[in-house]
């Protein structure tokens, strides 16, 4: 018995702070995870996909992405579609779940009920659909007394987070660390975590398929799972596009930029990389300004998002950068003015200090115009 674990595809996620055009990309990458997902299954071998939750992002996500998904599961025929109800599309009446399940092909199975349903000779799956976004009660708490045929191998599928018996217990959905065991389980399917992570040997998260923020310690992958052992063989299966990296530099020069960058993710297309970067350091007016240029007019548009955080990197002008805005006018006075009083620190130091850096740019930018 060999299958794939996936979950919180979270179809139709809106990525409302990401500008448009990555929006648009991240967007249709999640769709596209469904596509990457039956050519792993085909490639391993394995011939049912089970989807722990959180297929959609919402109850309600809209027409384009429902018809992309119904679609693309009817393409891969030769794949068996387990869909489980999370707490981001739970499995309320006469919902998304009540239109789909009239609609898929017979290789597609919605859970919609906590019953045991059998997968294949001497495999049965244990689904626990939410009905709600968060309840009380533990949704797996009916495993315990499941009744499967004697020597049946029993697996787990559900959606939410394990307890701490430690903490307050205010989450919702919260599952037994110790469910496996407690219901006699060969393997649980888990969704909610967005990164992959081990419970222990019989209890996995999978994580999402494609990344969707920034510090997910392990995402961008589903698993593969072998019941032909003692234990279940568990291996990860890249199946992400895009990378995201959050970076922190600090910066003694602009020359340094060179080295961090030759650096920076080596394995990964810039195409397919968004970057979180926040820089810090102290560089003259001048480094600053084509520090940023080169980011923002460079990097910026080699990456698929930047998101660049210059407010811990400072500029302190020197002799030449103050030289350079108007000697002898009255814009060298008020650049003279803006130094010192982005020098005394607070909220009003770092708007002296941006609006002396503009002060700069605009300077140098009507030196040129007036030498062409």
């Amino acid at each position: 018995m060999r299958f794939i674990h996936t979950s919180d595809w979270q179809l139709g996620k809106p990525f409302g702070r990401v500008p448009d055009q990555a929006r648009t990309a991240l967007f249709e990458a999640r769709l596209d995870a469904i596509d990457t997902l039956a050519a792993a299954a085909r490639r391993e071998g394995a011939e049912i996909v089970l989807v722990a939750g959180d297929v959609f992002d919402s109850p309600e996500p809209g027409d384009r992405v429902y018809r992309q998904a119904l679609t693309r599961m009817k393409a891969a025929s030769d794949i068996r579609w387990v869909l489980l109800p999370g707490n981001h599309d739970p499995a309320r009446a006469d919902g998304l779940w009540s239109r789909l399940i009239g609609e898929v092909p017979d290789t597609v199975t919605v859970c919609l009920e906590p019953r045991p349903l059998e997968l294949k000779d001497g495999f049965w799956l244990l689904p626990a659909p939410l009905q709600f976004k968060r309840a009380l009660e533990d949704p797996t708490a009916w495993f315990d007394f499941a009744e499967t045929p004697a020597g049946a191998k029993r697996i787990g599928l559900a959606h939410g987070p394990i307890r701490d018996f430690g903490s307050r217990e205010t989450a919702g959905n919260l599952i037994a660390p110790d469910r496996a065991r407690r219901s006699g389980l060969t393997y649980l399917a888990l969704g909610d975590w967005h990164s992959r992570h081990e419970i222990d040997p019989n209890t996995y998260y999978s994580g999402t398929p494609e990344p969707d923020d920034f510090g997910r310690e392990v995402s961008g992958v589903a698993l593969c799972v072998d019941l032909g052992f003692e234990r279940p063989s568990v291996a990860d299966l890249s199946t992400g596009r895009y990378h995201w990296r959050a970076e922190t530099w600090s910066l003694s020069s602009a020359a340094d930029l060179n080295v961090l960058l030759a650096g920076l993710a080596p394995a990964v297309e810039r195409g397919n990389l968004i970057l979180r970067l926040k820089l810090s350091g102290l560089l003259t007016l001048a480094e600053r300004v084509v520090l940023r240029d080169r980011l923002e007019g460079e990097l910026a548009h080699e990456v698929r998002w930047l998101d660049l955080n210059l407010d811990d990197l400072y500029a302190r002008p020197t002799d030449t950068d103050l030289a350079d805005i108007d000697a002898h006018g009255v814009l060298h006075v008020a650049a003279e003015r803006l130094q010192a009083l982005s020098a005394e620190g607070g909220v009003l130091a770092k708007r002296a200090a941006a609006a002396l850096e503009r002060l700069y740019v605009e300077q140098r930018r009507a030196a040129r115009a007036e030498a062409h």
